[in-house]
């Protein structure tokens, strides 16, 4: 015997709001965690500092997005796992990436697309890569306490380059050409022997 439930079907009430189960889709994204980190970032404003750093080279009168959307889109995405820039363009689209960007989720504007993105990453100069580099490391100094020695532990991947790739240069260890990315920076209290 089989009995069908039709849908939607209500739930018992949570503090007097209604939950109803829906099946239909809808407007979905598979990135919880980045209300994580909206929380986190809400906390310690680094993409808002790391947005401050960066170059303002736009004409004002032409500007959609601003560079902290941006940076938040950008480092949102690196969070969730997409590497390359390439997947803005189906991420600006994402519910959860709006709303850790501050847009509705529903009603928000797309967020910036893949192109704008990636002049967005290739703008900074090495002075202002400098600058950003800086701004990070402000950011990690503001946990330090008086009194108590701190290690900045960073460690890099070896990644070969192939072509005309930017920032790759020689690497004679590897006899090849190659760009090396840090991976983890690591802020901890050194110990005291």
């Amino acid at each position: 015997m089989t009995d069908t439930i039709p849908l939607p079907f209500d739930l018992p009430s949570v503090q007097r709001k209604k939950l109803t189960v829906d099946f239909d889709g809808g407007n979905q994204s598979s990135d919880g965690g980045l209300l994580l980190l909206r929380q986190a970032e809400r906390k310690l404003d680094v993409c808002r500092r790391l947005a401050a750093a960066m170059p303002h080279r736009r004409d004002p009168s032409r500007i959609c997005h601003e560079m902290f959307e941006m940076v938040t889109a950008r480092v949102s995405a690196i969070a969730c796992g997409h590497k390359d820039a390439i997947d803005l363009d189906r991420l600006r689209h994402d519910p959860l990436m709006k709303l850790a960007v501050g847009r509705c989720p529903d009603s928000g504007a797309p967020l910036a697309s893949q192109s704008t993105i990636s002049r967005l990453e290739n703008a900074p100069s090495r002075t202002q890569a400098a600058r950003l580099t800086a701004a990070l490391v402000d950011q990690a100094g503001t946990s330090v306490k008086p009194r108590q020695q701190e290690v900045l532990d960073i460690d890099d991947t070896f990644c070969a380059a192939h072509g005309g790739q930017q920032l790759a240069f020689w690497n004679a260890i590897t006899t090849s050409a190659a760009s090396h990315r840090c991976t983890s920076i690591t802020w901890r209290a050194a110990r005291r022997w």
